[in-house]
């Protein structure tokens, strides 16, 4: 039986809130119920620059080399994009889309303005392996472009295999439930909880 609903962008919104970062309650729920907020110009940035990789879309915004160096870093073949998987943990479905796969790994484009090594080896994205293994992925990467100031960019890779441990992932999913209980007459997006007897497919795009 599934009585909830969650995708990876929320789960690390609450990984954040539950490792003390700088986010309330109040402000989790928010995130929770989907309550809109501006677009940063890092986030405008972050989208821009995927469309700029995968379909070439204004890619004079961004230095021809680094646009380059991504590519030769993505799956080839590029077998499907923007790929929806989902995988049953426990009564959660986790569900989500996936920015790239090729016939053994998948690829998610980051951009950030300050990176450090190992920045997603918790990443709840990660549980995207387990959701598309049964594709033939045994390879989560990361590519990441972190713009400095000047505007250039360096670029890193972190790869996650089938292999790599998820435990901590799964006890913040735990925990996000008992999280959603305590706070249940303040949640409002219906998506969250599976009503008895309700179809608890998610193929909805969840905010990135």
């Amino acid at each position: 039986m599934i009585n909830y609903r969650f995708y990876p962008s929320l789960l690390n919104v609450f990984s954040r809130y539950v490792r003390g970062g700088n986010l309330s309650a109040q402000e989790l729920i928010d995130a929770i119920n989907r309550v809109p907020t501006p677009t940063t110009a890092a986030q405008e940035r972050g989208v821009s620059f995927e469309e700029a990789v995968v379909k070439g879309t204004d890619e004079e915004r961004f230095d021809p080399e680094l646009l380059k160096k991504v590519r030769k870093l993505l799956p080839r073949p590029i077998v499907d994009a923007q790929v929806y998987c989902q995988w049953q943990i426990e009564d959660v479905l986790f569900y989500g889309y996936v920015d790239l796969i090729g016939k053994f790994k998948a690829v998610d484009l980051k951009t950030t303005s300050s990176y450090q090594p190992g920045r997603y080896v918790h990443n709840h994205q990660n549980l995207y392996l387990h959701a598309l293994k049964g594709k033939g992925i045994k390879l989560m990467e990361y590519v990441i472009a972190a713009f400095e100031p000047n505007g250039r960019a360096e670029v890193h890779v972190e790869s996650y295999a089938l292999t790599h441990p998820i435990d901590k992932q799964l006890e913040e999913i735990r925990l996000f439930k008992a999280f959603l209980e305590e706070h249940r007459p303040l949640i409002t997006d219906p998506k969250i909880f599976v009503a008895p007897g309700e179809e608890p497919s998610a193929r909805r795009r969840p905010l990135s």
